[in-house]
This record gives C-alpha cells, sequence and structure tokens, in this order.
C-alpha cells in the first residue's frame, strides 16, 4: 500500500505537467489560420510556444526536486494571473491556472508526503 501510494504520489503531478504543457501547446496552433508566408509562420509558432518551454523547462527542474515544481508551478499560475490582469470569463482562469496551482500543490504533496512515505518504506 505503502509503495503504490508513493508510485501514485511521485508521478501525479510529472504525468500532469506533461499534459498541462501538450494542452497549453495547442494553443499555439491559432498561428496556423493567420496565411502567413513560411518564415513568419514558423517565427509566429515558436513565440507561441514560450510558455510550453516555460512549462518544460520548470518541469525537467522538478523532476528531481519537488519543491522547484510546487514554487514553479504556483509561480506561473500567479504570473498568468497577473499579466491577463483578470480580463477573461472566470472558467478561464479556472482552467489555466487553476491546473498550474493544482499541480503546483501536488508536487508540493509529493515533497511532504513523499518523504515521509519513503522514510516509512
Amino acid at each position: 500500500m505503502v509503495r503504490t501510494s508513493k508510485r501514485m504520489l511521485y508521478w501525479a503531478p510529472r504525468v500532469w505537467g506533461i499534459v498541462y504543457a501538450l494542452f497549453i501547446s495547442f494553443f499555439a496552433l491559432d498561428v496556423l489560420d493567420a496565411h502567413l508566408p513560411f518564415a513568419k509562420l514558423m517565427l509566429a509558432l515558436a513565440i507561441h510556444l514560450i510558455p510550453t518551454a516555460i512549462l518544460a523547462v520548470v518541469l525537467v527542474f522538478a523532476w528531481q526536486r519537488d519543491w522547484v515544481g510546487c514554487v514553479g508551478f504556483i509561480a506561473l499560475g500567479l504570473l498568468y494571473l497577473w499579466i491577463t490582469h483578470l480580463r477573461y470569463p472566470a472558467t478561464v482562469y479556472f482552467v489555466i491556472s487553476g491546473t498550474a496551482f493544482l499541480i503546483g500543490l501536488l508536487f508540493l504533496a509529493d515533497w511532504i508526503f513523499g518523504r515521509r512515505l519513503h522514510s516509512s518504506a
């Protein structure tokens, strides 16, 4: 039981972090409707994928250090709220910032409780 809990607690924030980064990357596909020349299209796509790259960097550093994931994902959720100045419907913030907060809290749980489970196993 303890081993299963430890594995779930370890993998949940990491898998959700990957899924979240893939979800955010889908928003970059809106540049394909712009009918731009290829070079400008690639530049626009690269610019739109910056949030995904930031999420990937945070996730790479968080893979071995849970506190980095906790601080990083919660900070990214707060950064999104600050940048958008709360001008969209609440569901947008629930999906984008709320998911980042949830992943940060999962990393926090792994950071706090994962050590206890590891020491008891």
